[in-house]
Formats: C-alpha cells, sequence, structure tokens
C-alpha cells in the first residue's frame, strides 16, 4: 500500500551503508554481552538506589552511569576503533569513523527511579550514518528484542522458546488501533500539540506508554503504532532499523540538526491513517 508521509517527516529507509553479514553478526553478540553486563548493575540497584537531578532537570542514578560505563567497556573491548554516542558521558571518537554505538542504558529513568519496571536498556549501531542494529533489553520484565538490518526482529522472552520472531500486523483502522504516544509536554516542544489532540479525538484507545517501553509494544504487535516526540538520538536509533525488521514502517522528523528526534512508526495501516490525520 502506498501510505503518504507526514508533513516534515521522511521514510526511514534502509540499504544504502556497506556492511557485511558477518560483521552484523558480530556486532549483535557484542550487543547483547553488553546489555547482560549493564543488567548486573542495574537490576541490584533496582528500588535501591538514590536519585540525583542532571543539568537539564532529567533525572540520573548510579545506576544510569555504572550500566553505560560496563556497555562502552564491552564494546571497546570488542571493537577499540568504534565510536561511542551514550546519554550519560557524551560522545567518544573512534579510529574507524563509519562505526558508531548509540547507547541509553536506562531509558525511562523516571519509571527506574519509581520503582516502575518498564525501564530498558537501547543500543544500536549506526554504520555510514545509517543505523543496522537494534537491542531494547526490559531487565525488570525480562523480556528483549533485537535486530539487524535485513534479519527480522527476534523476542528472546523466558522459557521453551528463547528465540521467537516478532512481527507487527498489518494493522487496524483507528477506531480499533491501540496506538501509544509519549507526553504531552513533548508534543508540545516538537510543534505537534495539533497532532496529539487529533489523535485524542479520533483513537478510543491512545494510551501513554512512554519510553522504548511503548516502542518494543508496537514492535512485538503488542500495539498497533506510536507517534514518540522530541526524543534524543538515543532514544530513537534503535526503533529506526528495528521498526522495519518487525515488518511496520517508521516515519523521522529530525531538528536541531539532529539533536531532536520525532518518530512515527507502527503497522502500516494503522500510520498511514495517522499520517493522513495528523498532515
Amino acid at each position: 500500500m502506498s501510505t503518504a508521509t507526514p508533513k516534515g517527516f521522511t521514510l526511514a529507509e534502509s540499504g544504502r551503508a556497506v556492511v557485511s553479514d558477518d560483521e552484523l553478526k558480530d556486532a549483535l553478540a557484542v550487543a547483547h554481552r553488553a546489555c547482560d553486563r549493564a543488567r548486573d548493575e542495574i537490576m541490584p540497584r533496582f528500588r535501591r538506589v538514590a536519585v540525583e537531578t542532571k543539568g537539564d532537570g532529567s533525572p540520573v542514578t548510579e545506576a544510569d552511569r555504572e550500566a553505560e560505563r560496563v556497555i562502552r567497556k564491552v564494546i571497546l573491548e570488542a571493537f577499540p576503533d568504534d565510536a561511542i554516542l551514550g546519554e550519560e558521558f557524551g560522545a567518544q571518537a573512534g579510529a574507524n569513523a563509519r562505526r558508531q554505538w548509540i547507547i541509553d542504558p536506562i531509558d525511562g529513568t523516571v519509571a527506574f527511579s519509581r520503582g516502575i519496571p518498564l525501564f530498558t536498556t537501547l543500543i544500536a549501531l549506526v554504520v555510514e550514518g545509517e543505523p543496522v542494529l537494534g537491542l531494547i533489553d526490559l531487565p525488570a520484565v525480562d523480556d528483549r528484542v533485537s535486530g539487524v538490518r535485513g534479519g527480522g526482529l527476534v523476542r528472546t522472552v523466558p522459557g521453551d522458546h528463547p528465540d521467537e520472531y516478532a512481527t507487527v500486523s498489518r494493522g487496524p483502522a483507528l477506531p480499533d488501533a491501540l496506538v501509544c504516544h509519549g507526553d504531552l509536554f513533548c508534543f508540545e516542544l516538537a510543534g505537534l500539540r495539533s497532532a496529539y489532540d487529533a489523535l485524542s479525538h479520533a483513537v478510543p484507545k491512545l494510551r501513554g506508554y512512554t519510553d522504548a517501553f511503548g516502542h518494543l509494544l508496537v514492535l512485538t504487535g503488542a500495539a498497533d503504532a506510536m507517534i514518540d516526540c522530541d526524543l534524543n538520538p538515543w532514544d530513537a536509533a534503535v526503533t529506526r532499523v528495528l521498526a522495519k525488521e518487525a515488518g511496520g514502517i517508521c516515519f523521522v522528523r529530525e531538528r536541531e540538526d539532529g539533536a531532536k528526534i520525532d518518530l512515527l512508526f507502527g503497522a502500516e495501516a494503522t500510520v498511514a491513517e495517522i499520517s493522513e490525520l495528523i498532515s
């Protein structure tokens, strides 16, 4: 089907960066290992850690910092020339200018700091400016999705079937769709308050499953679409690659030279209706 592009957005496409299957396989194994180590730092501190406030007003904890430290350590032990961009410690240049890892040790620190188990760890690999690998880990619930360009989306869950391929559905019409959204003030910062207002009237099951928890719901087909605004690069990189691998579609709007990002993604039929509505 043909889906109109919302005004100001572009379709997240893949296939431009030159990267081999072996390169992606090796990188994905490292991403999983780094995420396992991050769990070791995060979970013992869950509901047992003090919360601080950063200069931008957002919360941070010792768990955020220590998880990012071990993620960086695992990545650089495997790929010492790669660049890294993380939420807590910023950008670190690498000799290999074509590859950059983008990490958020705890996406949803507000949830983490309040004892809500819906926070995630995000790890993405960008090659030549294109996200080609993504991983979302939900450590308190023991759930994880990951994928590489062209490899589909794999969900790792406890039980007898640890690896299951996850896909979004074709997507129901808006009256029957479950649509996630980020915080309302982020719509306002992005200049998209009118989009939120339109959705609130058109979608009976419009729900605030925020942060990458909402992204995971859409990627695994539990929800049908999501619009998430005023994101940082480490909030958006994973979904930019995984939405297509899950069988969905993703529209991207970059602002402030890429420092802020708005996403609309999910099942194509549902996203198409949202696109028409907000345009």
